[in-house]
């Protein structure tokens, strides 16, 4: 029985989709002068982790049949992917794998790494449908069976996640399978005690290794903010950041908390080497407006060309946070609730819902808000923001 290995992040998932709305086409960004910075590269060349792909690579590429080589620097870029938020280690992890990658019957360590990257990048369905495969040849694989719960959370089969996160208590660690139900629980009525129960079980777990606590932490972090607990989601934040403090998903979520509290000075400094991503590109240009800097337009431009380029590929991967930048920087009110919109209609995470609460706040849009408060209703799901807005 191969034994089951995991990957913890919670991902904003959607699929790909054209829309056609004000602000679609921008003129390219054009740089204040040569001296400008306009990308940095992911990793520089004596980084120690560049070494190690390159040498993967090269020994790769002088034994293209070899899976196991292929497999080991496609999990290191997945993992790279992970943890910077940069979409180009999904290319790298691909091309890793392009050998196989192809295959309507793939080996089942390429069908994972698949479906993550197919997660990652927004297509549901194929992620799905490779767990499928996987999980019909391996039904006791614990991380396909998390990665599946996963998804079908964020697009609001709750009942879905829900069996995959029971199946998970026969294959994983108590804190894993754990995380799984409370973290589900939490967003269908039972928010206060899901909390509670996943904090006691936290302090029960010295010996987790240090991704899984900064997982957990996350997790509590977030709960915590939407149960209007204000000082246990800070020490939360801090206590991940402190073990993965290069993590962009905490990141992006401990950045939001920071400029709901009105305290954006932190944000500029949290983020000052972390904009390579748009969606940390956008709170640094998020802060600055609170600041009132004269800054904030050059971040404007540089996310309208990011967000044009993304059009232009067919990328729509960001497409919550194109929405939050149309409605809080650009002000253009109907052109983002057509883009929550359209964000809602794919992935259900309450920051979704709280982004299309302000979207049709903004426009007046009754007949939106009485969706939302009818959602809310048939889930139970609870959060203090946008309570507070819906009031």
């Amino acid at each position: 029985m191969r034994p089951a290995k995991f990957h913890f992040r919670s991902l904003a998932v959607l699929v790909t989709l054209v829309l056609t709305a004000a602000g679609a086409t921008a003129a390219p960004y054009v740089p204040r002068s040569d001296d400008q910075v306009l990308e940095r590269l992911p990793l520089a060349p004596t980084d120690p982790t560049a070494r190690e792909l390159r040498g993967l690579r090269q020994a790769l590429a002088q034994q293209p049949g070899r899976l196991d080589l292929a497999i080991q620097l496609a999990r290191r870029y997945t993992e790279l992917g992970r943890v910077t938020g940069d979409p180009r280690f999904a290319g790298y992890a691909q091309a890793a794998l392009a050998g196989w990658w192809e295959q309507s019957e793939p080996p089942a360590e390429v069908l994972l790494i698949r479906a993550t990257l197919r997660q990652r990048t927004h297509d549901f369905d194929a992620a799905l449908a490779d767990l499928a495969v996987l999980l019909q040849r391996h039904p006791r694989d614990g991380q396909a069976r998390l990665t599946r719960a996963t998804i079908l959370q964020v697009q609001g089969d709750f009942n879905g996640a829900a069996g995959e996160c029971a199946a998970l208590r026969r294959l994983a660690p108590e804190v894993v399978w754990a995380a799984c139900a409370y973290g589900l629980a939490s967003v269908t009525g039972h928010l206060r005690a899901s909390y509670d129960a996943l904090s006691s079980l936290l302090a029960r777990q010295a010996e987790a290794k240090p991704e899984v606590q900064a997982w957990v932490l996350s997790m509590l972090a977030e709960m915590a903010t939407r149960a209007g607990l204000n000082d246990a989601a800070e020490a939360h934040f801090r206590a991940a950041l402190a073990i993965d403090p290069s993590d962009h998903y905490l990141l992006t979520a401990y950045s939001d908390w920071l400029l709901d509290q009105r305290r954006p000075s932190e944000v500029v400094t949290l983020l000052a080497s972390q904009q390579r991503a748009d969606a940390l590109l956008l709170r640094q240009t998020l802060a600055l407006k609170q600041l009132g800097s004269p800054q904030v337009d050059a971040g404007v431009e540089q996310l309208r060309a990011r967000f044009a380029s993304s059009r232009l590929r067919g990328d729509r991967v960001h497409l919550r946070e194109e929405a939050r930048f149309t409605l809080e920087l650009l002000g253009d009110q109907r052109a983002a609730l057509a883009l929550a919109r359209a964000n809602w209609a794919i992935q259900k995470e309450l920051p979704d819902l709280r982004l299309l609460v302000e979207s049709a706040r903004a426009t007046r849009d009754a007949a939106t808000l009485d969706e939302v408060r009818q959602w809310l209703l048939q889930t139970s799901a609870e959060d203090v923001a946008i309570s507070r807005l819906l009031s």
